[in-house]
């Protein structure tokens, strides 16, 4: 059967059988990929430890009749170990690879894998702040599957703003003409904020108030989870803004 070599982000893993795992992936020049790892629960396996969650590797694999078989595996990155120990990093990453998990095949580009990659860096090295990765992950892994919020101008007219209403519905920003009544209002300097976390400004995101961090934290939630069509449930566990409406 034909043989195939990628570079691959590991999304999940579930059991199969006594010693066999399925193993989601998100590839860089073959999309999302659910393969066969034979024989890696047990202790003598030469590559189970590399088909972890948040782990990166070099896979090699051919092709089967419904699922692919993993034939070897050789770390890129292995961030699973430095991510697993901080329970704020370890609840983003999960957000951030259930988002990557959730995305149609044809929004799994080499774009979404970079980015994948590049969140888990961040976080397994302790960068910034693992919500801030995680918020700035969301923004531009919704821009590249064509679902950008305008924050510089209306979402309806195109009228140029800033604007203070803000919805997940409304496509990002909206001017007062176009808002509807009860629409979501939000602070300047948290729309700022997002502007920043979308443009990778860390000098500015690091610098936040813990009120603008919350309330871009709700709203870029709200954003990714009405656009994916069902809520992220990793989101449920990390730690809660203490405040998400606006001022």
């Amino acid at each position: 059967m034909p043989t195939y070599r990628d570079e691959a982000v590991i999304l999940r893993t579930h059991k199969l059988g006594e010693a066999d795992r399925i193993v989601t992936m998100l590839s860089r020049r073959n999309g999302k990929i659910r393969a066969v790892a034979k024989g890696v629960r047990r202790t003598s396996s030469k590559f189970g430890s590399r088909l972890e969650p948040f782990m990166v590797a070099d896979v090699q694999m051919y092709k089967g009749r419904t699922l692919d078989i993993v034939q070897q595996a050789d770390s890129l990155g292995a961030y699973g170990a430095d991510i697993a120990v901080d329970y704020e990093r370890f609840t983003a990453a999960s957000a951030m690879v259930e988002t990557a998990d959730r995305l149609n095949e044809a929004e799994a580009t080499a774009e979404q894998y970079l980015l994948l990659v590049g969140g888990l860096r961040s976080l397994s090295r302790g960068e910034h702040a693992a919500r801030s990765i995680l918020d700035s992950y969301l923004l531009r892994v919704m821009a590249l599957s064509g679902w950008a919020p305008s924050l510089d101008h209306c979402a309806r007219c195109g009228a140029p703003g800033p604007h203070r209403h803000f919805g997940a519905p409304l496509g990002g920003s909206v001017c007062d003409s176009c808002a509807p009544a009860g629409s979501p209002r939000i602070a300047m300097s948290a729309l700022a904020l997002l502007r920043a976390l979308m443009g990778g400004d860390w000098t500015t995101v690091d610098a936040a108030s813990p009120a603008d961090l919350a309330a871009a934290s709700g709203t870029i939630a709200a954003y990714a989870q009405w656009h994916l069509e069902r809520g992220i449930r990793s989101l449920e566990h990390l730690s809660r803004p203490s405040s998400i409406g606006a001022r």
